[in-house]
């Protein structure tokens, strides 16, 4: 049976890795709705701080954050896809924008 210091120890880590998970499935559910997210939330994941205390990563966890990570890597490489693409997209919208109307011009071929 587990000290109950270890007991602590795995709990608050538990409860970490819960909270980076949440954070997880809040983009990747916005990147599935094809939504960047707006500055509210982008505040909020970059006030994020670890816990402070926690210690080494209890090994039972171990699998669970390895997967964590490659959730939020992926959804970091998604987010820059989506990136790249809404600055392609803002740059042809401000490449149409910028074009002078089109002005009729009559050829006159009998005269």
């Amino acid at each position: 049976m587990a000290a109950p210091d270890e007991d602590v120890w795995h709990a608050r880590w538990e409860q970490a890795l819960h909270d980076l998970e949440l954070d997880v499935e809040s983009a990747e559910r916005l990147l599935d709705a094809a939504h960047l997210p707006d500055v509210a939330e982008v505040a909020r994941a970059a006030a994020w701080r670890p816990p402070s205390g926690l210690g080494a990563l209890p090994l039972p966890l171990r699998d669970r954050a390895q997967a964590l990570l490659d959730r939020q890597l992926d959804a970091a490489a998604r987010i820059a896809q989506a990136v790249v693409v809404s600055r392609r997209h803002l740059h042809a919208t401000r490449t149409i924008e910028a074009r002078t109307p089109a002005v009729p011009v009559y050829l006159d071929t009998q005269g």
